[in-house]
């Protein structure tokens, strides 16, 4: 009888791995670890506004309007509930990718403004914020690709034969992907005081006036 056991449940490990279960979950792991990583590289992004927005603001904090997009911008993002099911719902997704363009939009303008002040962009926490940033954006970009790959071939497995009968019988499903391209730590906003307004140098006189 025991013999008997063992043989039928050697078949239904070999009828299992024919069907793509050990398919599905390599792929469903990969899946995980794949978000976990554009999760992290997000993360890193909104570690640095802060610093940033306080490292312009001590240079041009009459540039209120672009330095307060920003901290909005970021305030968005950590209000999302990051939990792993964001990743299996199409409209929360959706949602926070819409945050995430919003605040790479309002870091741009950001980064343009900072062109038109000499001292800030000579200021070595700036140039030091601004290559992480840059090298953020770009860590981004590689997790946001290989997570879309990540979820392409997952719902390929999901959606084909003889798998997709493996996959009904375990709860698989389709998982929503990032429409284009290229936890809790989000939820913590920046806090930026802009005082009040500083007041203009007043212009060295000239040699010899009265």
């Amino acid at each position: 009888m025991r013999q008997l056991w063992i043989t039928l449940l050697a078949v239904m490990l070999l009828s299992l791995s024919g069907c793509g279960y050990n398919t599905l979950q390599s792929n469903d792991e990969q899946l995980k670890a794949s978000w976990s990583e554009v999760l992290n590289q997000y993360q890193r992004r909104a570690d640095l506004v802060p610093n940033l927005v306080n490292t312009v603001k001590g240079y041009a904090s009459h540039e209120k309007e672009v330095l307060t997009q920003v901290t909005e911008a970021r305030s968005r993002v950590g209000s999302l509930q990051i939990t792993p099911a964001l990743a299996n719902d199409p409209d929360a997704l959706a949602k926070f990718q819409s945050a995430q363009a919003q605040l790479s939009g309002a870091l741009s303008r950001l980064l343009v403004v900072s062109e038109n002040y000499p001292q800030l962009k000579a200021d070595a926490n700036f140039r030091d914020l601004q290559a992480q940033l840059e090298g953020t954006e770009n860590r981004i970009t590689v997790a946001r690709n290989r997570y879309i790959k990540a979820v392409e071939q997952y719902n390929v497995t999901v959606r084909s034969f003889p798998s997709n009968l493996t996959a009904m019988a375990f709860g698989f499903k389709v998982k929503p992907n990032f429409t284009v391209e290229n936890e809790q730590a989000l939820s913590t906003a920046p806090r930026v005081d802009f005082g009040s307004t500083p007041t203009p140098s007043t212009p060295p006189k000239a040699a010899g006036g009265s």
